[in-house]
């Protein structure tokens, strides 16, 4: 498996061209993306957390050069808490974009400035270090918005950056409504969850997610230029065989291109 020191120069010295994305995938739903000279991690899960399969890529100390840090929900393998402090001094540049109703807390209990952390919610949109963020409310395995302000906890990202449009879902699973948000843009990269849910799972207190038919039909729908799998080899019981994923787009959906990533190995897609 790449060091850390390897993924780190190579995402360094990694220059993509006009037409050009780069796509690192550090593991579960943690992405590294590259484009017009700025870096955004994606859910990053950089702890040695207990039970996992796949060790931390990196080590939070390493990662000097981020612009955006997103977190779409607070479960530790989305925003790592442990992690994030450490990121936030490697990366002083680096602003962290959290669902609004866990900015406060967040600042509070990591002892992050509220300067530091941009807080968003579902249909809004903000501007951090030179990339446009959108925010799609997360059903992780419903949705379940604040009673007294009515923000979700649980978000996906919608980032155009360098002329790409890239909507990462965070966790999440269908509902009513979901298609006509994110029909308002024209994706060229959706990652998606495929480690599904069940009852057994449910009972054990692991929230679910899409399952590699919902994933299927969900790119099937919007039709992004890729797509491409995630959260399905972290840990034992959660999770889901890739392939399936594939086999169902290439069945139902033969024009959509899939692309299933190698932990920590450049990906350059093209225009």
């Amino acid at each position: 498996m790449i060091t850390g020191v390897e993924l780190i120069g190579d995402i360094d010295r990694c220059d993509p061209r006009e037409n050009e994305l780069a796509v690192w995938w550090l593991g579960q739903h943690s992405f590294v993306v590259k484009a017009a000279g700025q870096i955004i991690y994606l859910d990053p899960f950089l702890s040695p957390l207990a039970g996992r399969r796949i060790p931390p890529l990196l080590e939070p100390g390493q990662v000097h050069h981020a612009d955006v840090i997103c977190g779409s929900h607070d479960h530790a393998d989305h925003i790592d808490r442990p992690a994030w402090p450490t990121l936030a001094a490697a990366s002083p540049r680096a602003k962290f974009v959290v669902p609004n109703l866990l900015r406060v807390n967040l600042a509070g209990a990591l002892g992050l400035g509220l300067d530091r952390l941009i807080g968003i919610n579902d249909g809004q949109t903000v501007q951090v270090n030179g990339v446009r963020i959108s925010a799609v409310a997360a059903a992780h395995e419903r949705l379940e918005p604040d009673p007294a302000t009515g923000e979700h906890p649980c978000l996906g990202f919608v980032i155009e950056m360098g002329g790409w449009t890239i909507y990462h879902a965070g966790d999440t699973c269908l509902y009513e409504g979901m298609l006509e948000k994110l029909r308002r843009w024209r994706h060229d990269v959706m990652f998606l969850p495929i480690n599904g849910r069940d009852a057994k799972r449910y009972a054990a207190g692991i929230i679910g997610n899409l399952t590699s038919q919902e994933a299927a039909d969900l790119a099937g729908a919007l039709a992004p230029r890729w797509v491409i799998p995630a959260h399905y080899e972290m840990f034992t019981g959660n999770t889901a065989d890739p392939r399936e994923f594939v086999a169902r787009c290439r069945a139902k959906y033969p024009a959509l291109r899939t692309l299933v990533c190698t932990h920590g190995r450049r990906l350059i897609l093209r225009k």
